[in-house]
């Protein structure tokens, strides 16, 4: 099988490289990282090189190319079908994807308010209207999951549907946007992971800084 190359952005930063990078090194797939950091103003260059939208994160396997998180994810679970990207149990895989999609599609209002940032310290800042209501959501899809799995994770085991939450959980952290012992148990459960715990290492030793970031 032909290498797979994960291309990514910087990873203090990019929330969307942070996700499949996640699912795949938490999962055991075997894959090589390349780090293209935003250090232009309008944009690294190299991007276009590697990706036919011009940004990260994007797959390459042989000639395959492959980009958005959760393309990349649903691609690498039909190579490795065996690896537990997603739940066993139907049921289960389907509410996974639909809590992914809803991560994927919806809560702008958080992400605009709050950008992922793993090197910053804790500090709560003035919220922007709508990000409450997304807090509220992703704190009920959270505990709806867990009720349901056991935990520690959404579906018991770490799959990709936590990856997909995982920079919430550095922005929920960071932001200090919530206190609820069930929330901060589960937030705790995915900072420890070790997948997690290696893009966090690497992203405190990143020496780039984009300010439209530093909120």
């Amino acid at each position: 099988m032909a290498e797979l190359v994960l291309y990514v952005g910087n990873k203090n930063y990019s929330s969307w490289s942070l996700r499949p990078w996640l699912a795949l090194e938490a999962c055991g797939i075997p894959f090589e990282d390349v780090v293209i950091p935003f250090d232009f103003a309008a944009g690294n260059p190299r991007f276009r090189e590697i990706s036919p939208t011009g940004r990260v994160p994007v797959l390459h396997h042989g000639d395959v190319r492959v980009w958005e998180s959760l393309a990349i994810i649903e691609y690498v679970a039909e190579l490795y079908p065996d690896a537990g990207l997603w739940p066993k149990n139907r049921e289960d895989r389907a509410r996974a994807r639909s809590y992914s999609m809803e991560m994927l599609s919806g809560f702008r209002a958080l992400r605009g308010a709050c950008p992922m940032n793993i090197r910053r310290p804790r500090k709560a800042i003035a919220l922007a209207e709508g990000v409450a209501a997304d807090v509220a959501r992703i704190e009920t899809i959270w505990r709806e999951a867990i009720a349901s799995s056991g935990g520690p994770f959404l579906f018991g085991r770490f799959t990709a549907a936590d990856a997909m939450f995982a920079p919430v959980v550095n922005r929920f952290d960071v932001y200090e946007l919530v206190n609820d012992p069930a929330t901060l148990a589960y937030m705790e459960a995915v900072k420890a992971h070790p997948a997690y715990r290696k893009w966090e290492e690497a992203a405190k030793a990143e020496p780039w800084i984009v300010p439209e970031d530093e909120a």
